[in-house]
């Protein structure tokens, strides 16, 4: 993994299925903004359609927050988009899928399973400077939850906007955050 917290994350070229098109982007493009990548095995699969759904129910709080979603498996844009026109669920998708059909993407941020050249579930948070701000790897038989991964970015927007502050465990928007300093020790 190339990958590391509070480090800028490497560069790279992809391809996305998005707006019924395919085109060709990098992170760069997304220097600016928040985003938000969702590692999953693949197309056609059972529990990735789950996720994938329920982040696009979540899509508009994540715009709204000055975030980008894409979603990263090792298919084709193709695939993605055969997909997308067969599956009612994952025709709610509106943000962009890409592809790693070479598991780049998925071997930069530590995702890539060789032997099957597939993807673990993994969600990173990747702030406006394009600096790896949350990583979370799982296996492939547990589904994520976008609820948490929404609240995560709102913790880590809030700590960005509000320097020397903290957000503890469970942390919402509009809930109490601290302060670290000598005043806490053995306090809480």
């Amino acid at each position: 993994m190339t990958n590391q917290i509070g480090k800028q994350i490497a560069n790279a070229n992809f391809e996305i299925y998005f707006e019924d098109k395919f085109s060709k982007v990098k992170f760069t493009d997304y220097i600016g903004k928040w985003l938000v990548l969702l590692f999953y095995p693949a197309d056609f699969t059972f529990v990735c359609p789950t996720e994938l759904s329920e982040a696009a129910s979540f899509y508009e709080q994540f715009k709204n927050l000055n975030a980008e979603i894409i979603s990263v498996s090792t298919d084709t844009v193709y695939s993605h988009k055969a997909w997308h026109d067969s599956s009612k669920v994952i025709a709610t998708i509106s943000y962009p899928m890409a592809a790693d059909k070479t598991g780049e993407l998925c071997k930069m941020f530590g995702t890539y399973i060789e032997e099957e050249g597939l993807s673990l579930r993994g969600t990173f948070i990747i702030d406006p400077d394009g600096k790896l701000i949350s990583s979370d790897i799982h296996s492939n038989d547990i589904g994520r939850s976008t609820e948490e991964i929404l609240r995560k970015l709102q913790a880590a927007i809030y700590v960005r906007e509000n320097h020397g502050e903290v957000c503890p465990a469970s942390w919402k928007p509009g809930k109490a955050t601290l302060k670290p300093g000598v005043d806490l020790v053995g306090k809480i």
